[in-house]
């Protein structure tokens, strides 16, 4: 029996042929929209919503806020600050929402370390929106948008995370159905649509059950926007927003002062909405899988986003960024292939290139499967040693972003 067994099927029924390709498509789309939602609805059930259950035991949080765990100890017999649960075996351990309560009491105990417990954006310290572009798909832009927005709401930011991609994968992620959950007004296009129907962005944002972690999610609605585009061009259409590559950064600047970094999700494409977003961006990650046919592809990607971008600027756009690196994703450190073309990127482009390499791993699909990111995985579900890998893997990678933010905030 294999794990597909235990969900029922949304076949349609056998007397209902299709009788032209678009109601083939229509039959093979149903088929599978109604299974997806068997398995996610055994996984999410319609009365619930997707909850971080892990939980972070005292030497979690040693690593996470570098305080030692004897403190959380004297801590919690003097009832000071939020009070742990008690294990089984008597280990004290804190809710996600309890480590934000952590950082909150310890910034206020300690106020000379206040920046260390609460490191938000400071006066003169502008938001940070990041950025993940590569218009050929499976170069994990999802992947990366995830685990960087989960890993910077670990570390205490304010995170707010836009998924633009109509496919709605990192919406997905976050335990919501894009065709069931998301409306046309619960996405980014109802914001910057050109239309009389807009909403301020404020409206779209939704919280979410990572705590300091907010989201945009995406359906396929989204796509709208490359459509109407052409048609707000050709008949000069211009509202304070401005033109379509000036949108999502007028949209975002409205809600700027709440967030310490936004993170985006895009498609692979390098539409209009891509576009808006390297233009709104203010650092980006170029994901790439270390494959010559990847690396030809990027090349056409950075050829396109060029040209493109020098059109638009010699039309008024700014395209100024504060970094520009590449990421290598996917990466396999035993395959001899991979290793060369690697190589190859940091020899051509030396620090363009983030140091850390995304590996390839079991656990992160296996993580995927639940709709999880490493970062809320138990090792039970997918292997204690996998996971410590891949989890090592991808903190060198957000951290090495960090340190990115970091330098032009100045610390």
């Amino acid at each position: 029996m294999t794990a597909a067994d235990d969900f029922s099927y949304g076949t349609m029924p056998s007397n209902e042929l299709a009788k032209d390709s678009i109601e083939k498509i229509d039959q093979l789309h149903w088929t599978l929209s109604q299974t997806l939602d068997d398995i996610g609805h055994k996984a999410f059930p319609p009365e619930a919503r997707k909850r971080f259950t892990r939980m972070f035991t005292t030497g979690d949080l040693e690593k996470l806020l570098g305080v030692p765990e004897s403190s959380f100890r004297s801590s919690s017999i003097k009832s000071e600050g939020p009070q742990p649960e008690r294990m089984a075996n008597r280990r004290r351990v804190y809710s996600l929402e309890q480590v934000w309560e952590l950082r909150e009491f310890l910034a206020e105990k300690r106020p000379k370390d206040a920046l260390r417990f609460l490191p938000h954006r400071r006066e003169g310290e502008h938001t940070q929106i990041i950025a993940a572009v590569n218009f050929k798909g499976g170069s994990s832009k999802t992947t990366t948008s995830l685990h960087l927005s989960h890993y910077l709401a670990l570390q205490g930011y304010r995170v707010l995370a836009v998924d633009l991609d109509p496919q709605a994968s990192l919406t997905t992620t976050f335990g919501l159905f894009p065709d069931k959950d998301v409306s046309y007004a619960d996405t980014i296009y109802s914001v910057i649509t050109y239309n009389g129907e807009k909403r301020p962005i404020e409206e779209v944002i939704r919280k979410t059950y990572f705590t300091g972690l907010d989201l945009i999610p995406s359906n396929l609605i989204v796509q709208e926007f490359e459509f109407e585009t052409p048609q707000a061009l050709t008949s000069k259409v211009h509202d304070p927003y401005g033109y379509f590559y000036e949108r999502l950064d007028n949209a975002f600047s409205e809600v700027s002062d709440r967030y310490d970094v936004i993170v985006i999700d895009t498609a692979p494409t390098l539409g209009y909405l891509t576009l808006s977003a390297l233009f709104a961006a203010t650092g980006l990650i170029i994901t790439v899988h270390p494959a010559m046919m990847d690396i030809a592809s990027c090349s056409q990607f950075l050829k396109m986003m060029s040209d493109t971008a020098k059109v638009l600027t010699d039309r008024g756009g700014k395209f100024d960024h504060d970094f520009i690196r590449f990421l290598l994703t996917r990466y396999d450190p035993n395959d001899h292939p991979q290793i060369k073309t690697a190589s190859l990127m940091r020899t051509l482009f030396q620090d363009d290139v983030l140091m850390k390499e995304a590996l390839e791993s079991t656990a992160i699909a296996g993580a995927g499967i639940a709709k999880k990111s490493l970062y809320e995985t138990e090792s039970g579900e997918v292997g204690r040693e996998p996971l410590r890998r891949a989890l090592e893997s991808m903190d060198a990678v957000n951290d090495e972003i960090l340190k990115l933010i970091h330098q032009q905030w100045g610390r």
